[in-house]
């Protein structure tokens, strides 16, 4: 399984020959647009945890230009189904095999709105476990108790948690955030995409570090393979 950044929350995924493409935000992002051009991004899947926009800016460009199936809550879903997406809804608890995987639709305490203010259903995580390596996408949110129930069905090889704080968790709430998950291996996301949540890496690395975990903080567009 090879995971690429692509800044804030935005992730490519690829796994059993198919490509995956995760909250895309990308010509938004400063820091992302000029290094990423989401026209040659290949996506079978587009899986958006809430409807907030640096989670959904690009995604209807992207399955404009490549045909995939937007995975979401109900109402997102909806969304992009009424726009004549192909689209696939879920809600949490709820999981489905997909052709490269399977994918499980857990919770996230945050918020969720579409741009215009329209009601974007609740926020969510995804569990995905495909070819014998497990993720968990955490998506926006605080630390929350329910992160407890992931490892009595799935030991994570990766969790991809928020530590820019002020939206969502911060480091030290991501380091408990890992005990509950039972996983070592943090790929950070949501941090110094704007000035809220902009982190000192080398404190937050050293943190985890002290803690006998590892902190990933991935240049934008480089990838790492689990």
């Amino acid at each position: 399984m090879k995971i690429s950044f692509y800044g804030q929350n935005s992730l490519g995924i690829e796994v059993s020959g198919k490509h995956i493409i995760v909250d895309p935000f990308i010509t938004g992002n400063d820091l992302a647009k000029d290094k990423i051009d989401i026209n040659k991004l290949k996506a079978d899947y587009i899986l958006l945890t809430h409807a907030h926009q640096d989670h959904i800016l690009d995604a209807e460009t992207i399955a404009k230009n490549t045909d995939a199936t937007i995975v979401s809550n109900y109402e997102i879903a909806n969304h992009y189904a009424d726009k004549g997406f192909e689209v696939h809804p879920m809600n949490h608890g709820g999981k489905w095999q997909f052709d490269f995987g399977k994918v499980k639709y857990v919770n996230a305490i945050h918020t969720s709105s579409f741009p215009d203010g329209s009601y974007g259903g609740q926020p969510g995580g995804f569990v995905i476990e495909a070819a014998e390596k497990n993720i968990y996408i955490a998506g926006d949110t605080a630390l929350t108790m329910d992160m407890k129930l992931i490892p009595m069905r799935t030991k994570l090889d990766l969790a991809v948690l928020p530590i820019g704080d002020n939206f969502t968790m911060g480091v030290d709430d991501a380091i408990v955030a890992s005990d509950y998950i039972e996983c070592n291996k943090i790929l950070g996301c949501h941090y110094d995409t704007f000035g809220y949540i902009k982190i000192d890496h080398k404190v937050a690395k050293e943190k985890f570090r002290m803690k006998n975990k590892e902190l990933i903080l991935l240049p934008i567009g480089e990838s790492i393979e689990i």
